[in-house]
């Protein structure tokens, strides 16, 4: 069995509304205010096209910083090293351990990720997280000028590593990401609380894998 993880928000913390509470506040005072204000920066070209390597961060602030009368000082403070900044969640990558040593003990077992990441921030948590390097293989999206979900990263990885559809269950956060890896033909989940994965991947599985017994919260 392949299983593909998303990173952010499956096994590292990605908080659009913390990152503008605490760099942005005098802009957007309020919880719901954050919150429209993250999916303004973040769900637009400025954002997605530094996502996927076509534009510079610094181009990218420009452009946020113009379209959304906002300075530009807080947005570097934000969005430059960002990657040193992103943290794992706890319950999800000690599950991905577990799958990574039932692999390495000989279980039909193959771990990969398929992330929307700009290549600043996957080199450094390729730099800070060994777990990182102990992926079968994986794609970033700035490394290879495509974006979920657009058909072709998920043809990229499936065609690198010779996933076979049928064995391939894919894990995200974003429900579109999940319909167009369904639409590639692989099983997918829509990972909404990371708490949950463990038993949401078990039925997939040729291993067991061990089980929150509570609420386990997001920790580094």
């Amino acid at each position: 069995m392949n299983v593909v993880f998303d990173l952010g928000a499956v096994l590292f913390a990605w908080e659009p509304t913390r990152l503008v509470q605490a760099h942005l506040a005098q802009h957007a005072p309020t919880e719901a205010a954050a919150a429209a204000m993250g999916r303004a920066l973040f769900h637009h070209d400025d954002w997605t096209s530094f996502d996927c390597g076509t534009r510079t961060l610094a181009d990218s602030i420009a452009r946020m910083s113009a379209r959304l009368a906002l300075p530009p000082e807080p947005l570097y403070a934000m969005l430059d090293g960002l990657g040193e900044r992103l943290e794992p969640i706890g319950v999800t990558v000690e599950m991905l351990g577990e799958l990574m040593a039932h692999r390495d003990a000989g279980q039909p077992l193959r771990l990969y990720y398929l992330s929307n990441m700009p290549s600043p921030y996957a080199r450094a948590i390729e730099r800070r997280h060994d777990f990182m390097r102990r992926f079968d293989g994986g794609v970033f999206s700035g490394d290879v000028k495509f974006l979920k979900p657009e058909r072709e990263i998920y043809e990229l990885l499936a065609m690198r590593h010779g996933l076979d559809p049928a064995q391939t269950v894919f894990i995200d956060d974003s429900a579109a990401n999940v319909e167009a890896a369904r639409a590639f033909g692989w099983q997918a989940i829509h990972c909404t609380a990371p708490a949950m994965l463990p038993s949401q991947l078990q039925r997939y599985l040729p291993v067991s894998v061990t089980l929150p017994v509570s609420n386990p919260r997001l920790r580094a």
